[in-house]
């Protein structure tokens, strides 16, 4: 009986000890699950090949101290391997098209040119049907993988100089050979004299040299994004200026300094020395190796990837997605803004302080797809840490205390110059206004900008640049709003004449709140549901850009 009773509690805690090892591997919302992904996409087509065969040769390089350069390890964790898998945008996608039948096929083509573009060009070529769902993410689409197969080695590689940096290259209308066959069809490197005769045989393309790989223009291609926009009776209007990233550069200092100030000088770091830029013996080394990092700011899509490896089927590991979201955090804090606080007066309980904000950054501060935003938290302590005066905390997930936007996503918080109430804060960011002034989310009814104060880059005159790049709001009219920086004054009554501490920090995330709000209008697709429920259990806190104090004796 002993015995029995003995083996019965060993099976008790048998289970028991396997239980608590599950609860123990089960990630609490928002935590990290440690997976390996999947293999990169093999596949080949008369034009493309996957990133699997590229891979085979640009792994396991390293620069001359022996760190990792490995072009595959870097770049499918980044978002341009991920165009196709961006749960963000094709959640957009979906909600572009339910509320724009009509358009479906041009929003489509337009969105799969720079998002799915081996399968877009591909079907272009058989002039096959061009769509995104149903369609390329069709797991049984012929050219399914070359759709998920993202912005890969073979798309950038082949993209030729020809209207580089005009606008007839924008909007996603780079130009590839359309008429050569492999292995004749070159493919292009930064480097001279490279050697053919390994990629004709394994991938069946020709290598040359191709300067126009370092060249801003080829980014532009893509990250210049002109959309059609419709009035309220469904109708094209005109065109919007969605992201203009290159024509910002254009407008800066930083576009007349060289080839260390293109997009791929920040954004394409140089490995240390010399790199043997592929793995079999006898392929030479290079100087000047570009490292795949692609770094750009979108930390919370990073996070919800990193999150859901295996739901979303992506290629890269936990570790892959752990490294980007580290070098994003450090392009952030080391290389996008400063703050300071440059003046501060009291005359008695009155305390006024100017805080200066100058973008580093070679383009608008934040960039890309409206609905980035980047605010001051100012705060005022007393000698024993009480916060005597705060404006711009920020509160759970991605919210911003005091900002009308996060309450009711049809207003916005204007461009201040001067801030005197805890309600009112500085962001930095975009709204957009539809064919009737009023603020919209939907892209396609987007026809202007009722704000646009995001930090300007330096050399940047508003007065003088075009209207798809200008300032809008209050902002236009700010004599402290430049492209040398922007002042906010701060005035404020406090209940001491003996503050202790003021503190002034640039914070920055992704997308706004209501950006995301604006999609549960069309939460009836389940894609566009579950996207809604993985953004909430994804940790959206934002990164402190820059930080300054100021001690007061």
């Amino acid at each position: 009986m002993k015995n029995r009773q003995t083996r019965l509690l060993s099976k008790i805690e048998l289970v028991l000890l396997l239980v608590t090892a599950m609860l123990c591997l089960t990630p609490r919302a928002g935590e990290a699950r440690n997976y390996n992904g999947q293999p990169l996409i093999r596949f080949t087509s008369p034009w493309f090949t996957g990133s699997a065969d590229c891979a085979i040769c640009h792994d396991l390089l390293v620069d001359e101290k022996g760190s990792s350069v490995s072009i595959k390890s870097h770049w499918r964790s980044t978002m341009m391997a991920n165009a196709a898998n961006d749960p963000l945008w094709m959640t957009k996608v979906i909600s572009e098209i339910r509320r724009n039948p009509a358009l479906k096929k041009l929003i489509e083509k337009k969105c799969a040119a720079c998002h799915m573009p081996m399968a877009e060009l591909e079907a272009e070529r058989t002039e096959g049907p061009i769509a995104i769902k149903p369609g390329f993410a069709d797991p049984d689409n012929k050219l399914h993988k070359a759709a998920m197969d993202g912005v890969s080695c073979s798309l950038c590689h082949q993209i030729k100089a020809d209207n580089l940096g005009l606008p007839a290259s924008f909007s996603g209308q780079y130009v590839i050979d359309r008429k050569s066959a492999k292995p004749e069809r070159k493919i292009y490197g930064p480097h001279h004299n490279p050697a053919q005769q390994i990629m004709r045989s394994s991938v069946g393309y020709t290598v040359v040299q191709g300067k126009q790989m370092t060249d801003s223009g080829l980014c532009a291609t893509c990250h210049t994004l002109y959309t059609p926009f419709v009035d309220a009776k469904g109708t094209v209007a005109g065109t919007f200026p969605e992201q203009t990233p290159y024509l910002e550069w254009q407008a800066s200092v930083f576009s007349r300094q060289g080839d260390k100030s293109t997009c791929q000088g920040c954004h394409m770091p140089m490995a240390q020395g010399r790199v043997q830029v592929a793995a079999p013996s006898g392929a030479p080394a290079r100087a000047n190796f570009a490292q795949h990092h692609f770094v750009g700011g979108n930390i919370t899509m990073l996070r919800l990837m990193r999150q859901n490896i295996q739901a979303l089927k992506l290629t890269a590991s936990s570790a892959d997605f752990s490294a980007t979201i580290k070098r994003t955090i450090k392009q952030l804090q080391d290389k996008t803004a400063q703050v300071k606080i440059i003046k501060v007066k009291r005359e008695g309980t009155m305390l006024t302080a100017e805080v200066e904000v100058k973008n580093l950054a070679g383009h608008k501060f934040p960039t890309g797809i409206p609905g980035r935003r980047a605010w001051i938290h100012f705060s005022v302590r007393d000698k024993a840490g009480n916060i005597l005066f705060e404006s711009g905390r920020a509160l759970k997930g991605d919210l911003i205390a005091g900002n009308d936007n996060d309450v009711n996503i049809n207003t916005y918080e204007p461009h201040y110059e001067v801030i005197t109430k805890p309600k009112q804060v500085q962001i930095y960011e975009t709204i957009m206004a539809n064919s009737d002034g009023k603020v919209t989310y939907t892209l396609l009814r987007a026809a202007s900008f009722l704000k646009d104060d995001r930090l300007l880059p330096r050399g940047f005159n508003k007065d003088k640049v075009t209207a798809d790049i200008k300032v809008y709001g209050r902002a236009a009219t700010d004599k402290n709003f430049t492209g040398k920086g922007d002042i906010t004054t701060y005035k404020v009554r406090l209940k001491t004449s003996s503050p202790g501490l003021i503190q002034a920090e640039l914070l920055y995330s992704p997308v706004s709140p209501a950006f995301v709000m604006d999609l549960e209008k069309d939460a009836a697709d389940p894609q566009v549901k579950n996207f809604i429920e993985r953004w909430q259990e994804t940790d959206r806190s934002p990164v402190q850009v820059a930080v300054a104090e100021r001690e007061m004796l």
